[in-house]
């Protein structure tokens, strides 16, 4: 896969599995995940486009947005029927292929799911017109720490360059998150996943993600929900054994 970073983590050979890092980072988190797995799975993962060590996105032709070529590359990882694991923007491009081919869904685990669209949130729509009016202005570092402010970590004095890049990709995931355009919430679909499927938030996290797993696990046949003390949108890093922990049990359910 030209100018995108792969990353592998071995393990049971009999259990595929796909692991998506979410915005403004890269697939090297899920390593101390994959390790506290013990080699459950044998995961495999990639940097998305313009983030971690993977070439910056530059739209080809059939890929009209940031999330359909993140999809498309994820889903050329799919051999055989896997369990996936991701993570914020990772975890609605998981539930998009899982929509799109149940049958090739083994398990599905969903840290913290920002598809915005499903819960609607006047705080968050609030957000959203405040970093759009930053970058409609020209303040890329005010608009990315904004962002993190909310969904990221500590802030270092001075945003390195990917991260101030990396802002604009947020913004082109939008028209998925908020509006569904990928239409992943269509009647029927979310209904269509027969694997299990496990949502985990951080008890920490903003409102709105609580208020998405509800929602989507309403909808779900089979569904199991974990929140993790103490944990908040950046839960693989901060707590990877608890979250190790509850990929293990839902691979169990498998």
């Amino acid at each position: 896969m030209s100018g995108i970073h792969l990353r592998h983590w071995p393990g049971d050979e009999d259990r595929p599995g796909l692991a998506l890092h979410c915005m403004m980072a890269s697939g090297s988190y899920w390593g101390p995940v994959a390790q506290a797995l013990g080699g459950r799975l044998d995961l495999r993962g990639f940097d998305m486009p313009g983030h971690g060590r993977s070439d910056p996105w530059t739209p080809a032709e059939g890929d009209p947005d940031f999330h359909t070529a993140v999809t498309r590359i994820a889903a050329s990882f799919i051999q055989r029927p896997l369990d996936i694991v991701g993570h914020s923007i990772g975890a609605t491009v998981a539930l998009r292929i899982a929509v799109a081919a149940p049958e090739a869904v083994r398990s599905l685990t969903l840290v913290e799911p920002v598809l915005f669209a499903a819960a609607p949130s006047p705080e968050q729509d609030a957000r959203d017109a405040e970093m759009a009016a930053m970058l409609e202005r020209g303040d890329i570092e005010g608009a990315a720490r904004s962002f993190l402010s909310v969904w990221g970590g500590p802030q270092p004095d001075a945003l390195p360059a990917p991260i101030r890049d990396q802002i604009a990709l947020v913004a082109d995931t939008g028209d998925t998150l908020r509006n569904d355009a990928a239409r992943i919430l269509r009647d029927g679909g979310l209904e269509s996943i027969d694997a299990p499927v496990m949502i985990v938030t951080g008890n920490d996290s903003p409102t709105v993600v609580h208020d998405i797993a509800d929602a989507l696990a309403a909808r779900l046949q089979d569904v199991g929900r974990a929140s993790v003390p103490g944990a908040g949108h950046m839960l693989p890093i901060t707590h990877p054994d608890q979250l190790a922990g509850l990929i293990d049990v839902n691979l169990d359910r498998a």
